[in-house]
């Protein structure tokens, strides 16, 4: 199967997922974010997978966000099942979607603080206890 991958400003991102929808890419695959902490000048990238069966095609978007505006427009008025992914971006990237239906932690608690998957988020200490381990 082809796989085209393209580079798009976060401000066109939206204009360009509803373009190869009604191109014939029927099929949001996944939706996710690179954290380029210490690596690029532009520290998160969205990654969108798109899909055309019919075509039997494969598009790759990759958007850049600012860090200091880590926030894009919804595509789940394009393809309702991106409200998943965008809430997994925005409880682990702190990724906000302008327009989604039901912005919420999808993973975390409510109140947890932070955002996990960023690479700059603390471990935090834990201790881990095993069942029927003898008592140290």
């Amino acid at each position: 199967m082809k796989e085209e991958v393209l580079n798009i400003q976060i401000e066109d991102l939206h204009s360009k997922v509803e373009e190869l929808h009604k191109e014939g890419y029927e099929m949001l695959v996944d939706l996710t974010v690179v954290d380029w902490y210490r690596k690029k000048d532009s520290r998160f990238e969205l990654v969108i997978n798109l899909l055309s069966l019919s075509k039997k095609k494969r598009m790759r978007i990759i958007s850049a966000l600012p860090e200091n505006s880590l926030e894009c427009q919804t595509l789940t008025d394009v393809y309702p099942g991106a409200n998943f992914y965008e809430r997994e971006a925005f409880d682990m990237y702190g990724i906000t979607f302008e327009g989604h239906p039901d912005l919420t932690r999808i993973l975390m608690p409510d109140d947890w603080v932070g955002h996990p998957l960023r690479k700059d988020f603390g471990l935090g200490k834990i201790p881990v206890q095993f069942k029927n381990a003898p008592k140290a």
